[in-house]
């Protein structure tokens, strides 16, 4: 593990390769599961003002899911929020593209300009997720493993990209250049010490 600004971090993060492959997987994370793109609290706010604006790059059922539910939910279970549902299954901002690939409808809505909100940092992150300890007040981020994602597991060790590297931006957007290069130089620590240990065995 690492310990980097309060924040404990799996090796799993500089050890294992990752690198989406949606003409695979088409999008799959932003349908299964029982629950919606968790989301942080300070972003319910910004869900609630900018909906207006993402509302036209989303599909029909998306729109009549989220004013039927809210533009997020609350799991009863944990208290945490997410965004809603279509009929318990894909994520209510998903659209699908010509050929059937999930596409985020605030990144949609994003790059065409018509706000600054690129998407819910949950899904920034993915296949990182961030778990926080109310007791001792840090943070931990892990490797979300899902069968899902094989394409993408083949396709980083293929092109030799750590995950830690494939969400740079997210990792900076969350926690500042600083924070990912400190992450960086404790990967490249960390791969000498291997390589060094490999080379006495």
């Amino acid at each position: 593990m690492l310990w980097i600004e309060g924040k404990l971090i799996s090796d799993s993060l500089v050890e294992e390769f990752f690198a989406c492959e949606l003409s695979a997987c088409k999008g799959a994370c932003c349908w299964e599961g029982d629950f919606g793109a968790p989301l942080e609290e300070a972003e319910l706010a910004v869900l609630e003002a900018i909906y207006p604006q993402v509302a036209p790059f989303l599909s029909p059922a998306g729109v009549e899911a989220i004013e039927r539910q809210g533009k997020y939910v609350r799991c009863e279970e944990d208290g945490s929020y997410g965004t809603p549902l279509i009929d318990g299954g894909p994520c209510a901002y998903l659209v699908l593209d010509e050929n059937g690939i999930g596409q985020c409808g605030f990144e949609r809505a994003y790059r065409a300009g018509a706000t600054h909100f690129q998407k819910p940092i949950s899904c920034h992150l993915y296949p990182v997720r961030v778990s926080h300890n109310a007791e001792t007040g840090f943070e931990a981020l892990n490797y979300h493993r899902w069968s899902i994602c094989s394409a993408a597991c083949q396709r980083g060790q293929a092109e030799k990209i750590p995950l830690y590297r494939f969400v740079r931006e997210a990792l900076v957007r969350k926690y500042g250049q600083e924070f990912y290069d400190a992450l960086e130089g404790a990967a490249a620590f960390l791969l000498q010490q291997k390589v060094q240990q490999e080379s006495q065995e």
